[in-house]
């Protein structure tokens, strides 16, 4: 594999994961050899961290982010200099995962110009080292165009949230044969413009074999089955930490949510009924300065004693 090693000090030792730096030739290694390549959408230093030194293989900083973090109803509300703030922050933490980030709604729509410009801002000043884009051969140029201008790009076909208004809502794709039959022309043309990898979202389990079978490049699925090169689940979904119902694919590892709710109950008690902090979790003053205070509290005590 094309791999860069790092210093020690970083990366999964439980585990026993090499510290080393995964690169989109990796990728591609790991798709040939057919060792599955693990991926998570994470948002911020904390979370990354976690996942970088798990050894997650690929980092997504998703305009998921609208939602779990922001708040929005959507993805489309995310603007790029929030993407920027949050691929900034998730950079900080990767050491071996490879880093990519999501191109938001309405940032690679306009013109190809403001595409590559919003891109190389994602690439230059936040540290990504792909970007992502939704849409399948109408994108395709798109996808060219940044390849040529040396940005590396994962494409996304199937269920796009981006284009929620236009599907209706969240709808697993690839349905009918006229569907499949796009998807294959999707996948086809993304490569052939020089996409690195291809997210599959919301298809059929056996379209996203097909597809992974004939695709040179990796596949990386969520909600398309277990046969693609790699998988991606969101980090907060992973551990419950959302406020909507999960997708059938959101497979929850911990509840977070839980662990989290309880220890904030415990917390709020503990001040409430000021058990917390206790005089182990509190600073002191040294011996000497106490005896200091305490002659001076002395002597003023007698000299207010003396006083009519």
């Amino acid at each position: 594999m094309s791999i860069t090693n790092f210093p020690a000090g970083r990366g999964s030792s439980s585990a026993g994961i090499p510290i080393t730096k995964v690169t989109m030739p990796a990728l591609a290694e790991m798709k040939r050899q057919g060792k599955p390549i693990s991926a998570l959408t994470a948002y911020d230093y904390s979370s990354s961290r976690l996942a970088d030194e798990a050894g997650i293989d690929l980092l997504l900083v998703g305009d998921s982010l609208a939602m779990v973090v922001l708040g929005h109803e959507n993805t489309m509300a995310v603007t790029v200099d929030e993407m920027l703030h949050h691929t900034r922050a998730t950079r900080r933490a990767v050491r071996r995962a490879m880093l990519v980030a999501d191109m938001p709604f309405g940032s690679y729509h306009a013109s190809g110009s403001e595409a590559v410009r919003n891109a190389t801002r994602l690439i230059k000043e936040a540290g990504a080292q792909a970007v992502k884009i939704e849409g399948g051969q109408r994108r395709a140029a798109l996808v060219q165009r940044m390849t040529d201008a040396e940005i590396s790009v994962v494409a996304h076909i199937g269920l796009t949230p981006q284009s929620v208004h236009r599907m209706s809502g969240y709808r697993v794709q690839g349905r009918t044969s006229d569907a499949i039959a796009e998807l294959h022309a999707d996948a086809i043309a993304l490569e052939a413009a020089g996409a690195i990898a291809i997210v599959l979202e919301g298809i059929p389990r056996e379209v996203a074999a097909e597809i992974t079978a004939r695709s040179g490049v990796p596949t990386i699925g969520i909600g398309a089955g277990p046969d693609c090169d790699g998988q991606i689940l969101v980090f907060h979904d992973l551990f419950n930490l959302t406020f909507s119902s999960p997708a059938k694919f959101a497979r929850r590892y911990a509840d977070g949510a839980a662990f989290f709710a309880e220890a904030l109950e415990r917390y709020r008690d503990d001040v409430a009924a000021r058990t917390f902090p206790s005089d182990a979790e509190s600073y002191h003053l040294s011996r000497e300065v106490r005896e200091q205070r305490d002659a001076h509290q002395h002597v003023l005590e007698l000299e207010t004693a003396g006083k009519p």
